[in-house]
Formats: C-alpha cells, sequence, structure tokens
C-alpha cells in the first residue's frame, strides 16, 4: 500500500512538474508575441549617439520612441523625431521637425526663415554658421519635413545632402520618454507648438 502510495505521489509530482514547465513556456510565448508587437506598432528603444541634439538631449540618453501617434495624426512643428539614416544600416538620426510640408525653408545670416518669415523659436543652440542646402529657399513637398539638431553647429541634419529633406514615410516615430539616466527619467519636451 505505501509503495502504492509512492508511485502515485512521484507520478503527481512528475506531472506537476511538466504543468509548470508548461505554464513557463506559455508565459514567454505570450511575452514574447507582446514585446513583438509593442516593438512593431507602439514603441522602440533607442539610444542617443553624439551631442547634436544638445542641450535638449544628451550623449548616451536611452530613449522610448512613440510609433503610434503618426498613424493618427501628423507631424509637427518643433516634435523631435527619430529616422533611419539613409547610407547605413542600424543607424538612426533624431533630430527636430522646423520645416513642414508645403512651406519654404531657408537660413539666412544663422537663423531659419519659414516662408519668408524669421522662425523666432527655433530651439537651436546657437546661431549657425553653415546654411547648407537651405542657403537657397527648399520648398517643402506635400509629405516632406527639414529637420535640424538642436546643437546646430555640430549636427548633421536637413542642411546635408546625405540627410536632405524626410518623407513622412521616414519618420519611425518621435521622442516619447527618457528611460536612462535614471535622474533624468521623464517624458521627453517636444517645445511649443507654432
Amino acid at each position: 500500500m505505501k509503495e502504492q502510495n509512492n508511485k502515485e505521489q512521484g507520478s503527481q509530482e512528475q506531472k506537476s512538474i511538466w504543468k509548470e514547465i508548461m505554464e513557463w513556456i506559455w508565459l514567454f510565448v505570450i511575452v514574447a508575441c507582446v514585446s513583438f508587437l509593442i516593438v512593431t506598432f507602439v514603441g522602440i528603444r533607442t539610444k542617443v549617439d553624439g551631442e547634436s541634439m544638445m542641450p535638449t538631449l544628451q550623449n548616451g540618453d536611452n530613449l522610448l520612441v512613440d510609433k503610434l501617434t503618426y498613424r493618427f495624426r501628423d507631424p509637427e512643428r518643433y516634435e523631435i523625431v527619430v529616422f533611419p539614416y539613409k547610407y547605413e544600416e542600424n543607424v538612426y538620426y533624431i533630430k527636430r521637425i522646423i520645416g513642414l510640408p508645403g512651406e519654404t525653408v531657408q537660413i539666412i545670416d544663422g537663423y531659419v526663415y519659414i516662408n519668408g518669415e524669421k522662425l523666432e523659436k527655433d530651439y537651436g543652440a546657437e546661431v549657425m554658421e553653415d546654411a547648407g542646402i537651405a542657403a537657397e529657399p527648399i520648398k517643402l513637398g506635400e509629405d516632406e519635413y527639414f529637420v535640424l539638431g538642436d546643437n546646430r553647429n555640430h549636427s548633421s541634419d536637413s542642411r546635408v545632402p546625405n540627410v536632405g529633406v524626410l518623407k513622412r514615410e521616414d519618420l519611425v516615430g518621435r521622442a516619447w520618454v527618457r528611460i536612462w539616466p535614471l535622474n533624468n527619467l521623464g517624458v521627453v519636451a517636444h517645445g511649443e507648438k507654432n
């Protein structure tokens, strides 16, 4: 009788172990699926590499990028966006939208002009030394955006031909939350709308 109880108890323990293993496998599958959906449709993590967005973003900042918002509305002036660098795989740039579709952008004497009017608030850390291709007026198409880094004299942005004007489809998403370093944890401020 004792031997039979031991066998039954051993069998139940074995079933319990297999049940627990299966629960862990299901949990792993669910977490993997949810992670895939979040990364594909909602947001991704990225790291700021360089000083082109200083003082707003620092070298080494880790950000969550919101990929969902632009499925429901158009990007707006001053939003900080992430987009792939077209000449190098797995390299992403982060810049601020300055020019919107249909506008004419030009840089004169280091300042941004939109449709011939000086943009009073442009979030630049300093006066631009090089207007690049924006020395001449650039008329943006119906789905085009002109972006600049906040640290203008240390930024490769829409002023340089290898970045140039961005299409809407190029925009991965907008900077959303700074998750590292912890002392700067919080929502990324994009600036006032214009």
